[in-house]
């Protein structure tokens, strides 16, 4: 068995790591939704029959965490029985399985970070979904499979806040943005990254669940300032407002800060603070040709 094997590709997550891999000299087989529906198990079980991947990233996914509210069984469906049956596939062909999840699956109402192994509580449909993925990966390959929960992510490939923001900041516009809610602002890159070492590590030490987010910690209105500093405009344009007054379909966690406790134990360095981390991606997320159809809003979505 060689090579690696990436689900969900055509995504903001899964290019990155189809990146980084190739950057790395990582043989790896891409495959879009439409390429490869997780929820039909003969595909899959096909798929992996020819490619015989040593490591698969399950980086697919429904992210439409409102619309989740409105159709639970169709985020079931992607998120938990499609994972379900990607995993059994891989325990079937000998191969590991890393597999995105979200902060999502705990309820936000903590005053320090999650560690990896702190009790789940989802308070949505979406996140009820993610966890019932996690739990077939963690059941189906106990010592092949990792969970890499990650949140708050931007990037070059896509919609995502760090863009939008930046947007209204060029154009002299101003944002308001909520401020109470806490979480770690996390670029995809530095998540393919933390996704390749999982896969380069010894099965059994990498079993189990990985946080990969930034370090520190920040609202949406500090990233928000943040951004428009770093676009030399004035941060007093971004105005701090509530969750309450967004009104969206599903509730969202007031505290995503994820521990990062099982890289030391790894032998991996912990994440870097999310400003240093922004400044370095600023200009690739930014100004990347490949997020030109970034939307003009500033979506709060899954990972």
């Amino acid at each position: 068995m060689t090579g690696w094997l990436v689900t969900g590709a055509a995504g903001m997550l899964g290019r990155d790591v189809s990146s980084v891999l190739r950057e790395a000299g990582v043989p790896a087989l891409r495959f879009e939704r439409r390429e490869l529906d997780l929820t039909d198990a003969g595909a899959v079980t096909r798929v992996l029959h020819r490619a015989r991947p040593s490591v698969v990233v399950n980086c697919a996914a429904w992210t439409d965490v409102d619309g989740a509210e409105d159709d639970e069984s169709a985020a079931w469906e992607t998120n938990a029985h499609g994972v379900s049956v990607l995993a059994r596939a891989c325990a079937r062909a000998g191969a590991r399985l890393l597999h995105v999840s979200t902060d999502y699956v705990f309820s936000g109402d903590a005053d320090r970070p999650y560690p990896e192994d702190a009790a789940p509580g989802p308070r949505s449909a979406y996140g009820r979904s993610k966890l019932a993925g996690e739990r077939a990966v963690l059941e189906a390959l106990p010592h092949t499979g990792t969970v890499v929960r990650t949140a708050w992510l931007y990037g070059a490939h896509g919609r995502n806040f760090v863009r939008t923001m930046a947007e209204r900041a060029a154009g002299g516009g101003t944002a308001d943005v909520v401020d109470d809610q806490v979480g770690q602002p996390t670029w995809t890159r530095e998540v393919a990254a933390r996704l390749l070492a999982l896969g380069r590590l010894p099965a059994p030490a990498a079993a189990g669940v990985f946080h990969a987010t930034a370090g520190g910690r920040a609202t949406w209105y500090d990233l928000a300032q943040e951004v428009y500093r770093l676009c030399g405009s004035d941060t007093g344009r971004v105005r701090p407002t509530s969750s309450g007054s967004l009104r969206r379909p599903a509730p969202r966690p007031a505290w995503s800060v994820l521990g990062h406790g099982r890289w030391a134990e790894v032998g991996e360095p912990p994440p870097a603070h999310w400003r240093t981390v922004l400044g370095q991606a600023f200009t690739s997320v930014v100004h990347s040709d490949s997020a030109q159809g970034a939307a003009t809003r500033a979506p709060r979505g899954g990972n």
